[in-house]
């Protein structure tokens, strides 16, 4: 008989253990990121088949959303025309016959043969004499799968060579070999919420007999996901705070002589801001604060005042931003002030080089210089201060976590100060989390002109180049984003190009990182053709990542001094850009972007006296790309743009590197599970004060489920012990 103990380890035991994988399915397996019991467990479904509710052909009404159940009559792969594949399965059940077409998946007809058992979920339509669907969602059946009425079968994401049906049969196999295995929730706190058991709710996720069981062991994991990251955050937030932060004197000379030297009165927001960021960085641990703000509140002003501080302390400051175009627009606007306060203050980007590089250097390091502005150059490990107590990390979703610990390392325990005009969903979860401090700017310094954004499909995309064409005739400057220049399009199994009305999961454009790496020829021929047949009595000018910093600078120079009418562009212009003679913004494909990356787009236009006007052209019909572009059409708040975002695309990787989609929080919604987050965060405050707790046995085995889910190393994920 199996111990109870090494039914524990066997969930971090390769995924090869278990019956059924072979060498070449475990292969199958760890390119889906399965490779031990335990990812195979958490391989939840991501939908699930409902028996009960399968009608026959005969009783699908057209124009109804149904699933029906039958056998694959014939499958044949037509051409219709160059580059256009389809695959159409003829359906009978003794009732009626329904036709279903796929498109642009032509690997089906490999994968979906006479006689298999299928289930089909998608709109009845009418055409040629017999009803149809058209993509709809699918699954193969196994041959015992729908022999009992009211059945609910789970759909596991799969693979061309791991069809669900298969995928259903290692689960059982997985979830076989780790029964009996401790459960990590306290008993008392398993009772106080009449939570499942993790065994139970493990099969019940999987294999629920109803859809209330379902909701019950989502619940349940929920809850052990939350409270497992509060615990770490809390650990995280304890360490922080033990390790003897430097406490900065109250506001001094230097902050008195910035406030002077200001040519402009600070908002409501903005003093209230630099008070609660002062009284933070006053107390004897350290500072984890994030400061939210739109385009054009203020938000570098406020780390001005942060800056003094540290000035007023005799300590020093680093503030990073994500490109040189930012960190020299730091030195410009922050730098006179900074000088009229006495506040000294250096710029470290990577194209300062030799002996400015090396006064730089001396300068920090000695302790002469109060503030440095700089870009990744920063992470150098010859970068050496004096005694740095703060680091300022503006638009911080752009940096991954490692750049960030490096960053801090520079000092000792040091502060932070995040920024960002747009909350992405990470930031707003751990703000929402409270593993951060939170002040938010809402109000404008001084009074911007009005900006609107029109949402366009295709057909109509003629409206926002004729705008375009009439802001150039006005003397205006316009923005054409053009992000599909060498994108990295999601592809099929055989490695064909998806279409995007077709697939939930459409990547999305973060920066310009998503772009292929022989992109340039492909944008300097959008930038050709549109100069060629829309902009041909004007200056258009190409703005992308591949280009050199040097070409960079003196593209955006050219932008800004008016020798640029129309800036073909991708994301590189998302951050940092500030044109105030630059009106229309024509983004291509804006479908492939998440609100964030629009939200910042957007904010390059209307920053000077005029108006400002933002044209987003869609291509698809996926009505979650669609949500997510009338969203940004309906307001302009950042703040509200993020809580939207998040419901759409979840949290992000906590604790990790990546910004969306899949992290250690496999469950989790932090826009809907808002109770179970509060309940988590209680409990987990109350067993961080309970020493006894940690000594017992249930708390040895918490200890060592933390330990799996965030391993020592650094890695992010579940790994094993």
């Amino acid at each position: 008989m199996r111990s109870k103990l090494t039914a524990t380890l066997s969930l971090d035991a390769p995924v090869v253990n278990i019956n059924g994988v072979s060498p070449a399915r475990a292969a199958v397996l760890h390119g889906m990121g399965i490779t031990s019991v335990r990812d195979l467990i958490e391989h939840f479904p991501r939908r699930y088949l409902d028996m009960s509710q399968v009608v026959t052909i005969a009783q699908a009404k057209i124009g109804d959303t149904v699933t029906i159940i039958g056998s694959v009559h014939e499958c044949v792969l037509k051409r219709p025309k160059p580059k256009l594949d389809l695959v159409e399965v003829t359906v009978i059940d003794g009732t009626s016959t329904l036709i279903v077409t796929f498109f642009k998946q032509p690997w089906l007809a490999k994968t979906i043969h006479p006689g298999m058992r299928i289930s089909v979920s998608g709109t009845i339509e009418f055409n040629f004499g017999f009803k149809r669907m058209t993509s709809p969602y699918f699954d193969i059946l196994e041959d015992s799968e729908d022999s009992r009425a009211g059945r609910i079968i789970p759909v596991h994401k799969a693979s061309e060579k791991l069809p669900a049906g298969q995928m259903r049969r290692l689960v059982v196999n997985a979830l076989s070999v780790s029964e009996g295995c401790y459960d990590p929730l306290p008993l008392r706190i398993r009772t106080k919420y009449r939570l499942m058991s993790r065994d139970c709710a493990f099969h019940a996720i999987h294999f629920p007999v109803s859809m209330d069981e379902v909701r019950q062991a989502r619940r349940r994991l929920v809850y052990e996901e939350l409270l497992m990251l509060e615990l770490k955050l809390m650990g995280e937030m304890r360490n922080r705070a033990s390790c003897g932060a430097f406490a900065h004197s109250p506001a001094g000379l230097f902050s008195e002589a910035l406030m002077s030297a200001i040519p402009f009165k600070l908002s409501g927001d903005q003093l209230k801001a630099v008070s609660q960021i002062r009284t933070h960085m006053q107390e004897d641990r350290p500072m984890n604060h994030l400061l939210l703000g739109d385009v054009g509140t203020g938000k570098t002003m406020v780390a001005a005042f942060a800056c003094a501080l540290c000035a007023d302390s005799g300590t020093q400051a680093i503030m990073m931003a994500p490109t040189e175009v930012l960190a020299r627009q730091y030195a410009t606007s922050l730098g006179p002030l900074f000088d009229e306060a006495g506040i000294t203050w250096s710029l470290l980007t990577g194209s300062v080089g030799g002996q400015e590089r090396d006064d730089v250097l001396s300068r920090l390091a000695s302790g002469h210089t109060d503030v440095v502005f700089g870009t990744h150059a920063l992470l150098e490990d010859d970068v050496k201060l004096a005694r740095c107590t703060l680091a300022i990390i503006d638009e911080q979703q752009r940096f991954g976590v490692k750049q960030r610990e490096k960053l801090l390392s520079k000092g000792h325990c040091v502060d932070v100060l995040s920024m960002t005009a747009t909350p992405i969903p990470r930031s707003l979860a751990l703000a929402l989390f409270g593993s951060h401090t939170l002040s938010y700017l809402h109000e404008v310094p001084f009074e911007k002109p009005p900006r609107t954004t029109t949402v366009l499909d295709y057909r109509n995309k003629g409206v926002a180049y004729d705008a375009a064409l009439a802001a150039c005739k006005r003397g205006e400057q316009v923005y054409v984003v053009c992000p599909l220049v060498g994108l990295k399009k999601p592809t099929g199994p055989d490695g064909s190009v998806k279409r995007k009305d077709q697939d939930d999961d459409v990547e999305l454009i973060e920066s310009d990182n998503d772009m292929l790496s022989d992109n340039a020829a492909a944008a300097e021929a959008e930038a050709a053709f549109l100069q060629a047949k829309t902009f041909f009595d004007f200056r258009v000018g190409l703005l992308h990542g591949k280009l050199s910093p040097a070409e960079k600078q003196r593209v955006m120079e050219e932008f800004r001094q008016g020798e640029i009418d129309v800036l073909v562009c991708t994301t590189v212009i998302e951050v940092g850009v500030d044109v105030p003679n630059a009106t229309v913004m024509v983004v291509e494909d804006a479908d492939r972007f998440g609100l964030a990356q629009l939200h910042q787009l957007r904010g390059r236009v209307g920053r000077g006296t005029k108006p400002g006007e933002v044209y987003l052209i869609g291509a698809t019909s996926n009505p979650v790309s669609a949500q997510r572009l009338e969203a940004m059409a309906s307001t302009e708040d950042g703040f509200k743009l993020a809580e939207f975002d998040l419901g759409l695309r979840r949290e992000g990787d906590i604790l990790g590197n990546r910004q969306s989609g899949a992290s250690a929080l496999k469950l989790v919604n932090v826009a809907r599970d808002g109770a179970i987050i509060e309940a988590a965060h209680d409990d987990a405050l109350e067993l961080m004060a309970d020493e006894c707790f940690w000594s017992g046995d249930q708390g040895r085995i918490l200890q060592q489920e933390l330990a799996v889910w965030f391993p020592p190393d650094g890695h992010d994920g579940k790994d094993g012990l």
